[in-house]
């Protein structure tokens, strides 16, 4: 099933927007155009111009191998999917760039490419020359370079002539970029400039009494018929599902307990301890230092550990210690009383074992063809498992046991209709299957359903308003001479200290980057706000001490401010330009067309294996 997983999450679009950049300037591959055709040929077009299966599939590769390197368990069908998207989107961007290539005229000369590889090596040959001090070392890599046979300088010639026009479309793109002192200095004293502030919250929700705000109906009908936006409620769906959750079972709890044991008899009878934990042990930090954890106060670890290593012989390995991250074999090699411990550890996770990953894999593919033929109730009673009713909401697809199943809620959502059956899903937690039992579309909640919230918000209004008139007062005193704090006693309010804090940091009580904390930046050592409100709240704020920014530190480091900074707007520059391009282009995805049938001969041949399945 080549078409697996849903809308992005955080780290693939972090790999995706990675890649592009790297991409677009140095490693693009030279067949993006469709110039040569092959596997399944065309899965799609930009602007008429063919995607190939084989550059598709070349990003998939990449973009697969890198996801995997970031994570220790196997990728599944949801991550699956949505690097399926991403490669397709990389393809695409690809074409787009040398289309605009093309259309710009931008070339390369000979000569400005043996002055790039006389002078400009790739990234990874410019590490691989480093001088004992770090830097490269330009004299060693002309020497390399003038070794090289015949084609492997045709292959750098390549490379460059792939490059070194998109680095020149590069700067055409993000050209204009300027950065003022200005503006640095703004950007620096935001993140190092603090305040530290007395200030007197009005509270208004809990200071005043919902019967002396009444709020007509009147009111509510008026908020509700200008507010409609405000009350559009997401598709929802009635599932029935059964859910094979992947976490372990007492057996693989036995099994890694087992395990444990099994290395803490094989240190007891010799074994180098060290030697050990480089081996077996999964905290990859420690293993390296031959599980040792250096020293430590009590109460730093996870409590089962804690108690196990300050009660502990010294010298002597443990049994086999649980905590939530599995079992552990300590040997405290120091200890000063019930104050600090130095010991090291080796860790065994709690994990299925193969056997108990093959059973779950045969009961999900077991699932998936009885239900084919049954209904979800038959297909769960035949294999001994419960159907479970679940509401679906369209924003977030939650379900008991298998947590957000965004390519269930897919399917729910644009695909299935009453009574249908899905086919077996898969995320992180778990393997699950469907039953579609009513959906009802997105649209605008009533008026009856939504009259509470208005009329609590409109009430918010209103007390908002006496505290702004309360907040006066408290300003009209202290500004008179008398004392913040006794202005608040008097009216039964509190005086809270903050700070220091910047303006970029979130101050308990008060929030972050809103109007208050503005405020209190504009004030000078003794002087009080006006009324400064908040979404949910009225403040009064006195300053008492604002300690500047040092400007001689940021002129130390304004160069490199100024490199960071011109790098992330070149990057933002960057991708606004390829978003213009793609909503221009007139591109076309016929993955699920070809690829299709493809599936059913090739897949295991074609693709990584996914989370061991199919």
């Amino acid at each position: 099933m080549m078409r697996q997983m849903r809308e992005a999450t955080k780290p693939i679009m972090l790999f995706t927007a990675v890649a592009f950049v790297a991409l677009m300037v140095f490693q693009w591959g030279m067949d993006i155009t469709g110039r040569s055709s092959g596997s399944y040929g065309q899965i799609g077009s930009v602007n008429g111009a063919p995607v190939t299966y084989d550059a598709y599939m070349a990003s998939y590769r990449n973009l697969y191998d890198q996801v995997q390197r970031s994570q220790q368990e196997p990728i599944n069908t949801q991550q699956n999917k949505q690097i399926e998207d991403a490669a397709f989107d990389e393809v695409v961007n690809q074409v787009l760039i040398r289309q605009e290539l093309d259309r710009r005229g931008i070339t390369v000369t000979d000569q400005e490419i043996q002055e790039a590889a006389q002078y400009s090596p790739p990234s990874d040959l410019r590490s691989s020359f480093a001088d004992s001090t770090g830097n490269f070392d330009l004299q060693a890599y002309q020497s390399w370079l003038s070794t090289l046979p015949q084609e492997q300088l045709v292959a750098l010639e390549a490379y460059y002539r792939d490059v070194i026009p998109r680095g020149k479309l590069l700067r055409q793109v993000s050209s204009g970029i300027f950065l003022s002192d200005a503006d640095l200095w703004s950007l620096y004293r935001d993140a190092h400039e603090t305040a530290t502030i007395e200030y007197v919250p009005l509270n208004p929700a809990t200071r005043y009494t919902d019967a002396d705000f009444p709020v007509a109906q009147s009111e509510i009908e008026a908020y509700y018929a200008a507010h409609q936006k405000d009350f559009e409620v997401p598709a929802k769906a009635t599932v029935k599902a059964v859910v094979l959750n992947k976490a372990p079972t007492p057996a693989d709890t036995a099994a890694a307990r087992d395990k444990a044991v099994e290395l803490r008899k094989e240190i007891v009878d010799g074994a180098d301890f060290a030697d050990v934990a480089r081996r077996a042990s999964v905290d990859s930090a420690s293993a390296k230092l031959g599980g040792d954890l250096g020293t430590f106060p009590k109460g730093r670890m996870t409590p089962p550990f804690d108690s196990a290593a300050f009660s502990a012989r010294i010298g002597r390995v443990s049994e086999p210690v649980e905590t939530s991250f599995g079992y552990h074999l300590i040997e405290v090699q120091k200890r000063w009383g019930q104050d600090s411990a130095q010991a090291r550890h080796i860790l065994i996770p709690i994990q299925r074992t193969d056997s108990s990953e093959i059973q779950l894999l045969t009961l999900a593919d077991s699932l998936e063809a009885m239900a084919a033929g049954n209904s979800l109730e038959e297909a769960a009673k035949a294999l001994g498992k419960s159907v479970v009713t679940a509401d679906l909401n369209q924003n977030f697809p939650f379900l008991v046991g298998a947590g957000q199943i965004n390519e269930g809620a897919d399917w729910v959502f644009t695909e299935a209709s009453p009574g249908d059956l899905s086919p077996v899903f898969e995320n992180a937690q778990a393997f699950y299957a469907l039953e579609l039992v009513s959906s009802q579309p997105a649209g605008v909640m009533p008026l009856d359903d939504a009259r509470t919230s208005i009329e609590a918000t409109l009430r918010l209004d209103k007390k908002m308003e006496r505290a702004r008139e309360d907040g006066a007062k408290v300003v009209e005193r202290t500004r008179s001479g008398e004392a913040l704090p006794n202005v608040a006693a008097d009216m039964s309010l509190e005086v809270r200290h903050a700070g220091p804090f910047t303006r970029n940091d979130f101050v308990p009580g008060i929030g972050r980057q809103n109007a208050a904390v503005g405020t209190a930046f504009a004030l000078k050592p003794g002087q009080v706000s006006d009324v400064v409100t908040t979404p949910t709240n009225a403040f009064v704020i006195e300053m008492d001490e604002i300690t500047p920014a040092d400007s001689s530190v940021w002129l130390e480091q304004k160069d490199q401010q100024r490199q960071n900074m011109a790098s992330q707007e070149q990057q933002q520059r960057l991708q606004e330009w390829i978003e213009a391009l793609r909503k221009a282009a007139k591109i076309q995805d016929n993955r699920d067309k070809v690829l299709r049938a493809a599936d059913d001969t090739t897949q295991a041949a074609q693709l990584p294996p996914l989370g061991g399945r199919r």
